[in-house]
């Protein structure tokens, strides 16, 4: 049942959106942005990638599916809140075990629903996406202190979630059978899906901390180096590039997505920046340079990698290349070297929740691995 408090979605612009609060009953603050899937909420707000995040669900009804134990990304639901206009009452399916309004009680996400999440995402839209807050029950106070606060929250520009979200120890996803090769993915944020597609093309996935000494991941253990998604402001990671860099000095084949491509291009001398909006949801169109291909493909990023009109760079590791481009603003998407075993797309191929339509990349890794 929907909680009747009273609840306020605060920006950082002064704009406020009234509603009811939802979820847990308390206050929160975080990047609001929005994301325009229609299915796929569960495996949305458990991606590590929203760390920090405030989240708005254009779909108007949320909920409907309930929330089972198979589709979860990870241990728990990172969104720092959640903004909706009509959750669902019940739960209608036959894999849902509990409702999604007990999870979000149970792990104390402070949301809101009834507000106009059209307008909110035509507001961010026109201004780009900003810190917020939602305040609900004894929380609330007058409109100016809210905004105040909202503006003495840290930008997402300069934040540094890598270690908030990587795994403290690690651990071993096994190959589905006999184990053709090994890989150490670089946990910054990973999604449970990854591993499974490695595990489908007989890849033993070594899931290890973001801060693993780089003697370890190129000691000969490992057969390739992957980098996952994750949350945060990528020029902030510098020991992790540090360590991409010896990694590409030794030819370890290498693949990197999201976070983990933003890390790639820094590592290569390029610039990263902050996009206004950004790239979220499961409908972006991108397009392969050299195939000419178009994908669907799945984002969740706010930040984004400048690369040269003409595709063609140099690094200190030999030729680069942009092999792929967003088609709706013409942020690069992928990139790779000529001499090097390595690549990187901006999206997320293992598309959890998403189309499979970039799946195809896991298969190109395995053979640089076999190479």
């Amino acid at each position: 049942m929907i909680n009747s408090n009273y609840a306020v979605l605060v920006l950082e612009d002064g704009r406020l959106f009234r509603g009811n609060s939802w979820g847990a009953e308390g206050l929160t603050f975080g990047e609001l942005v929005f994301a325009t899937p229609m299915t796929g909420y569960q495996e949305t707000i458990t991606d590590p990638s929203y760390c920090g995040q405030i989240l708005v669900q254009t779909a108007p009804h949320i909920g409907n599916t309930g929330m089972n134990d198979e589709d979860a990304e990870s241990d728990r639901i990172w969104i720092s809140g959640y903004v909706v206009r009509d959750p669902s009452r019940i739960s209608s399916n036959w894999r849902s075990n509990r409702d999604l309004l007990s999870d979000l009680e149970y792990q104390k996400i402070v949301g809101i629903c009834n507000v106009d999440t059209r307008a909110i995402t035509r507001h961010l839209r026109d201004r780009g996406a900003m810190r917020a807050g939602i305040f609900s029950g004894t929380h609330i106070k007058s409109d100016e202190e809210m905004v105040a606060l909202v503006n003495n929250q840290p930008s997402m520009k300069g934040r540094n979630l890598t270690e908030e979200v990587s795994t403290k120890s690690q651990y071993i996803v096994p190959a589905n059978g006999k184990v053709q090769y090994r890989v150490a993915a670089i946990d910054l944020g990973i999604k449970r899906n990854t591993p499974r597609l490695f595990a489908k093309r007989n890849i033993e996935t070594h899931v290890v901390p973001a801060n693993t000494n780089v003697s370890e991941l190129i000691g000969g253990k490992y057969d390739g180096i992957f980098l996952s998604n994750g949350p945060g402001d990528p020029a902030t990671a510098k020991e992790i590039i540090e360590k991409i860099k010896q990694v590409l000095e030794q030819h370890v084949p290498l693949f990197g997505i999201c976070f983990g491509h933003q890390l790639f291009g820094l590592a290569l001398g390029l610039e990263t920046y902050k996009l206004q909006f950004g790239h979220r949801g499961i409908n972006q169109p991108v397009q392969d340079l050299i195939s000419e291909k178009v994908a669907i493909t799945a984002h969740n990023h706010g930040f984004a990698v400048a690369a040269p009109d003409n595709n063609v760079f140099s690094t200190p590791f030999g030729d680069g290349k942009v092999t792929h481009r967003c088609l709706n603003d013409g942020v690069v998407e992928g990139l790779e070297l000529t001499s090097v075993p390595a690549f990187s797309v901006q999206y997320h191929p293992e598309a959890a929740a998403g189309p499979h339509d970039a799946e195809y990349l896991f298969d190109k890794f395995l053979g640089l691995l076999q190479r």
